[in-house]
């Protein structure tokens, strides 16, 4: 699909430069396709070298947490719900402590090591499939909360706002865990209902009722300041809990006496070789999509839907972050690279800017997922997976329009 997507790119903005020689008169929209290419391969160098500090870094500072033994007890906290949400995997089957880990490693930001780990977890319920090719009811579960976990620290998307001029690059935090929060939670609801989960289970409900209270209290507490106000306290919460996790980090560690700066090395070893890696798959994605913006290709696309949106009497503001959003599903180095085109065409602040960051940092990437994580143990049949992970991605995309326009509006 990602192979097909990538070559579409080129061969629509082709045919969209021809129709501008040929009718438009425009001699000059194949130069403006070459500088297309150059200017988006200079990007994407600039914005490798740019990760390559805060990756090495947030990774470091994950190795120190995983050697105090944090992880472990982050996995330990979400074990007893697993328990009760998938009644097929046996209470102490490895694939919880692959499953937990997995989720734990998401929800701190920590992308690398979460693949392998899920990869982990989805081999461990392979072996209680009674079908080794069709998806058992744990396994579409598991997928579906992976595609659209929450995620506390959204680091990525904050270096790239920053990269790109945002005054605040944080002040899209509390919006990212609202819409990510809806994006689960609809998930979830949607699996419970065709696998007929009893969620009314009363550990169930203690950790929903947590979950929702948490969101309902920031709810709440924004709901009562300014529009000014909301963003400035968004962006001092996001700073403010990012440093306090570094500090119990490092608390964690001297009390468990680990050697801190080497662990912190090991990590940071990693960070440089992750952001190398990125390059291929950013630049592929950067160019195609730069040279499909030059065309002038996207411009139609955006523009048909935005006189959609205003014949049926919406504001249009949202239209030009859509492209973002139709592109997480399907590729996230696509839907990154289109965050950044975003950003760089309307501006890291403007309205656009900020929901495609919205978007970028509230699901993941269903269609990738479900291709890796099946694919790795053979699965053909997916059941009712994409349906599911598909109206989670819906209502994450949904929850993030509404919050952007509440917090940015």
């Amino acid at each position: 699909m990602l192979n097909r997507l990538w070559i579409s790119f080129f061969f629509i903005a082709f045919g969209s430069a021809l129709y501008q020689w040929f009718f438009l008169d425009n001699l000059l929209i194949f130069e403006e396709l070459v500088q297309a290419l150059f200017s988006m391969s200079k990007v994407t160098v600039d914005i490798a070298i740019g990760l390559i500090g805060i990756l090495s870094f947030w990774l470091g500072m994950m190795k120190i947490a995983e050697n105090a033994g944090l992880m472990d007890k982050l996995a330990r906290a979400i074990s007893p719900l697993f328990t009760r949400l998938m009644p097929g995997v046996p209470k102490g089957h490895p694939a919880i402590a692959s499953m937990t880990m997995n989720l734990s490693a998401n929800f701190l930001g920590l992308d690398n090591a979460a693949t392998p780990l899920g990869l982990k977890a989805m081999q461990d319920l392979q072996q209680l499939n009674p079908k080794k090719d069709t998806a058992t009811n744990a396994q579409i579960l598991f997928l579906v909360l992976n595609t659209s976990s929450v995620t506390l620290f959204p680091v990525a998307v904050f270096v790239y706002r920053a990269q790109q001029g945002a005054a605040s690059p944080t002040d899209v935090f509390v919006p990212i865990i609202l819409a990510t929060f809806a994006s689960t939670f609809a998930g979830l609801l949607a699996v419970a209902t065709v696998q007929k989960i009893k969620l009314y289970n009363s550990i169930i409900l203690l950790y929903l009722s947590a979950a929702i209270a948490l969101v309902g209290g920031l709810v709440v507490y924004f709901s009562m300041l300014t529009s000014q106000a909301l963003a400035e306290q968004s962006s001092f919460l996001g700073n403010f809990l990012i440093f306090l996790t570094l500090i119990i980090f490092i608390f964690a560690a001297v009390r468990k006496k680990v050697d801190v700066y080497d662990s912190f090395i090991e990590g940071a070893k990693e960070g440089f070789d992750t952001s190398i890696k990125l390059i291929p798959y950013l630049l592929a994605m950067l160019v195609a999509i730069g040279v499909f913006r030059a065309s002038g290709a996207l411009m139609l696309i955006v523009d048909s839907f935005r006189e959609l949106v205003m014949f049926l009497g919406f504001d249009t503001r949202f239209v030009d972050a859509m492209p973002t959003a139709l592109m997480q599903p399907l590729s996230g180095s696509g839907a990154r690279a289109m965050m950044i085109e975003t950003m760089k065409t309307h501006g890291a602040d403007s309205f656009a800017g900020r929901l495609a960051s919205i978007f970028q940092g509230s699901t993941e990437t269903t269609f990738y997922v479900l291709a890796v994580y099946f694919g790795s143990v053979g699965i053909r049949y997916s059941r009712h997976a994409i349906a599911c992970g598909l109206l989670a991605d819906l209502a994450g995309i949904s929850a993030a329009i509404a919050v952007c326009y509440w917090f940015f509006g």
